[in-house]
């Protein structure tokens, strides 16, 4: 089980409650967890405008969660992430299963009040930015009270709210948490353009991304910007505390 002080190694920008753990999983539990999501029968698929995507664990509701039990190999990713990072009060309860072809992203949103403030998002194929921008209240209170709302490190350094963006590999956990969660909108650009050259990890990832070129992507010249030349599948693993097993019964 990871302590606190060993999840904070992982710990990336100017936020501390944004978290990227490289190769959390190995190549060959990719392929597992890649397998049982295309063996879901084609009714588990929803299709949106930009992606499509397999909701498990239950229904979300306003008023909470409309339980199902999650299959094994999903049980047994989200023990895991829940046994490494001890964030969470409860076992995960619901996985969102999102598909970005080439061109495909989501747009800015957050993750709304039925959810434990911690999300989980495994990443696997393709490599993507992933963009933060903060919530447009957080900035108008950032205008008004700079001193009050503006996060400080460690070091009492005073950092004002601002865009960030983090480069998710194939196998990496990102984890945000607090005021991550609610400060700031993250969102995937629709496009097979992606720029990291402004991602906090930047460093870390540089030499895996060079090293997935001509399986995944095509790093440009300049080294900020790479084009994804494969899919993408990410799994969005969160905790819904209120659990209604009979929820819509009146």
């Amino acid at each position: 089980m990871e302590s606190s002080e060993g999840l904070n190694r992982h710990q990336v920008g100017h936020l501390p409650t944004v978290f990227y753990i490289p190769n959390f999983i190995s190549p060959d539990h990719e392929t597992v967890l890649l397998d049982n999501i295309y063996k879901a029968p084609v009714s588990k698929w929803k299709s949106l405008k930009n992606r499509r995507l397999q909701n498990w664990g239950g229904i979300v509701h306003e008023k909470g969660l409309l339980p199902q039990d999650l299959p094994i190999w999903l049980t047994n990713i989200t023990k895991k992430i829940g046994q490494e990072t001890s964030l969470y009060p409860a076992p995960i309860n619901h996985v969102l299963i999102n598909e970005y072809l080439l061109d495909q992203g989501i747009m800015p949103h957050q993750d709304g009040p039925a959810y434990f403030p911690v999300v989980a998002i495994l990443s696997l194929g393709s490599p993507v930015v992933m963009d933060f921008t903060p919530h447009s209240r957080l900035k108008s209170c950032a205008d008004q009270l700079t001193e009050k709302v503006d996060d400080k490190d460690s070091n009492g350094t005073t950092h004002h709210p601002h865009p960030f963006s983090i480069l998710l590999m194939p196998r990496s956990l990102l984890i945000f948490k607090d005021e991550a969660y609610s400060g700031y909108l993250h969102g995937i650009s629709d496009n097979s353009l992606q720029f990291y050259e402004q991602a906090v990890n930047k460093t870390e990832v540089q030499n895996c991304l060079l090293e997935t070129e001509n399986a995944t992507v095509k790093v440009n010249r300049d080294h900020s910007s790479f084009e994804r030349t494969n899919t993408r599948v990410s799994l969005t693993c969160r905790l819904v505390p209120k659990v209604h097993k009979h929820l819509f019964r009146h």
